[in-house]
C-alpha cells in the first residue's frame, strides 16, 4: 500500500479495470495537497467532499487521505465552523461563482475568526469529518500514530462538533440548523422550496453562474433558486457570519441527515479519543450524546405518519413535508430505536425510492413527488454519497441482501456513467460533472467489500 509519495502511486495496481479507473480519477484531482470535485465544475476543495474522498483514498494512499483532512481542518475558523469551500488562489477568480471575492472570508468573517492567510467561504458543509479521520485513521495506524494524525485532528474536530452544537442550536432542542441550502450538501431539493421562497432573489445582473459553462441548465439549479442562493450568503456575509443571538431568519432548517452525520461523527469521535486517552471514559461520554441526540432526532423530525425523517422548518416551527433521501440518511444511526429503522426500509423500498424495484439507485426526492425532475440537481437524480450512507445504513440494521443490491447498482452505475457527479435514478445515465471526486473514491470503497464501522 501507498502511504503517499509525490508521483502517482502503483502499489494499487490490479486486474480490476473500475479500480484502475477511480484510482486515476484521484490522482488526477489531485492538487498537491487536496482533491478538487471536478477540475472544471468545482476548482477548489469543498467540505464534505474532501471527507468522502478521504474515505476513499484511504484504499490507495493512507497519506494522501490524512492530507486531504489536514488541509481541509487547517481553515477552520476560530469559531470552530469548518467552511464548505477552501479556495485554491492559484485559480481565477472567475472560474467558480460565488468565489473568495463574493464570501470576503478575511475582512467580513474577522469578528468570527476566519483565517487570514487563506480565503474561504463563510458557511458549513455536513459534518463527516470525524467519520473520515477515524477511517483513515484504521487504514495505516502506524503511520497514523508516527504522524500524530488523530492527535492533531482531535482538537479542531472537537471545535468543530461543538460550534454544530451551540451556535447552531438555533431551535433550542440541541440539533444544528443550517442556514442555507448549501450548508444541507443537497442543495437544490425541493424539501427547501418552501423555506426559500421567502427570500427574495438577488438581481440576476448582479452575478455570473460559471456553473452553466459546464452543465446543461436542465440539470442545473434554475437562475430564481440561484438568485436566492445568492441572497442568503450575500445577507449572511453582511452579518458578519454571525450566529449569537440570531433569529431563524427567512431560512434556518434541522435536517434529518446533517443531524445524522454529526452523529455518526461523535460516535466516532468517541473511538478517536479512546485511542488517544487510552481509557473509556471521555469517548463513552460522546457516546451518551450521540445516543442522546439521536432520541432528540426522532422526537423533532420523525413523522410517523410518513415513516421518513422530515427536515423542520424554525421560522414557522413546522415539518416540512416533502419526502427528500435526507429522510433515510438517519439509518446510518446504530441508536436508532428497531420500529422506526423498519419503517424506514420500508419507506426505502415503496413508492418513494423504489429501492430494489423501480429504481437503481435511490434518488435525491419523492419518485411521486409534484417537483420530481430525474435530471434536475438533487430534485431527483441518485447521487453516490447518499446512497452509500444508505447502503451502510442497511447493513447496519441487518438488511444486508438489501445492502449488496444497492453496492452492486452502485458500481454498475460508477462504470457506465465513467464516474458521474449524479445519475437518472431510473436508467443510470450520467448527468452533471463526470470523474466526480466522491463518485471514484466511493467506488473504491465499495471495491474493497467492506462494510464501514464506527
Amino acid at each position: 500500500m501507498d502511504r503517499g509519495t509525490t508521483t502517482q502511486p502503483t502499489a494499487h495496481r490490479t486486474a480490476d479495470p473500475l479500480r484502475e479507473r477511480a484510482a486515476e480519477v484521484l490522482w488526477t484531482n489531485w492538487t498537491g495537497t487536496s482533491t478538487v470535485p471536478s477540475r472544471a465544475l468545482y476548482p477548489h476543495q469543498w467540505s464534505w467532499d474532501s471527507a468522502f474522498i478521504a474515505i476513499g483514498l484511504r484504499h490507495l494512499s493512507p497519506l494522501r487521505a490524512q492530507l486531504e483532512l489536514e488541509t481541509l481542518l487547517a481553515a477552520q475558523w476560530g469559531d470552530g465552523r469548518v467552511p464548505h469551500i477552501v479556495f485554491n488562489d492559484a485559480v481565477p477568480l472567475g472560474a467558480y461563482f460565488p468565489g473568495p471575492d463574493f464570501w470576503r472570508s478575511t475582512t467580513a468573517g474577522r469578528r468570527a475568526g476566519a483565517p487570514g492567510g487563506v480565503q474561504t467561504s463563510g458557511i458549513v458543509q455536513p459534518p463527516v469529518h470525524a467519520l473520515a479521520a477515524w477511517l483513515v485513521h484504521r487504514a495505516d495506524p502506524g503511520l497514523s500514530r508516527a504522524r500524530s494524525f488523530l492527535a492533531r485532528l482531535r482538537p479542531r474536530l472537537a471545535a468543530w462538533h461543538r460550534y454544530l452544537m451551540t451556535a447552531r442550536d438555533a431551535g433550542g432542542a440541541g440539533l444544528a440548523a443550517v442556514l442555507h441550502p448549501w450548508e444541507q450538501g443537497m442543495d437544490n431539493s425541493p424539501c427547501w422550496d418552501g423555506p426559500l421562497s421567502r427570500v427574495e432573489p438577488a438581481d440576476p445582473g448582479a452575478f455570473r453562474r460559471a456553473d452553466l459553462d459546464h452543465g446543461a441548465p436542465g440539470d442545473r439549479p434554475t437562475d430564481t433558486d440561484y438568485g436566492r442562493y445568492v441572497r442568503l450568503a450575500a445577507q449572511y456575509r453582511d452579518q458578519g457570519y454571525e450566529d449569537a443571538g440570531r433569529d431563524p431568519g427567512a431560512f434556518s432548517v434541522e435536517d434529518p441527515a446533517f443531524n445524522a452525520l454529526l452523529i455518526t461523527s461523535e460516535y466516532a469521535l468517541a473511538l478517536i479519543e479512546a485511542e488517544l486517552d487510552g481509557t473509556e471514559r471521555g469517548s463513552s461520554e460522546r457516546r451518551e450524546r450521540a445516543r442522546a441526540l439521536t432520541d432528540t432526532l426522532v422526537a423533532r423530525l420523525w413523522d410517523p405518519a410518513r415513516a421518513l425523517f422530515l427536515c423542520r422548518d424554525l421560522r414557522s416551527d413546522r415539518l416540512i413535508t416533502e419526502r427528500g433521501v435526507t429522510g433515510l440518511i438517519p439509518l446510518v444511526l446504530p441508536a436508532l430505536p428497531p420500529a422506526v429503522a423498519a419503517a424506514l426500509v420500508r419507506t426505502a423500498c415503496g413508492p418513494h425510492f423504489g429501492l430494489g424495484g423501480a429504481t437503481r439507485l435511490v434518488p435525491s426526492y419523492d419518485l411521486t413527488g409534484p417537483a420530481f425532475d430525474p435530471r434536475r440537481y438533487w430534485r431527483g437524480p441518485a447521487w453516490f454519497n447518499t446512497n452509500w450512507l444508505v447502503a451502510k445504513g442497511l447493513r447496519l440494521h441487518g438488511e444486508l441482501s438489501l445492502a449488496d443490491g444497492l453496492r452492486a447498482a452502485m458500481l454498475d452505475a460508477a462504470d457506465a456513467s465513467d464516474f458521474a457527479e449524479y445519475v437518472d435514478p431510473y436508467t443510470g445515465a450520467g448527468r452533471g460533472a463526470r470523474r466526480f471526486g466522491w463518485t471514484a473514491a466511493l467506488t473504491l470503497d465499495l471495491l474493497r467489500k467492506e462494510e464501514v464501522r464506527t
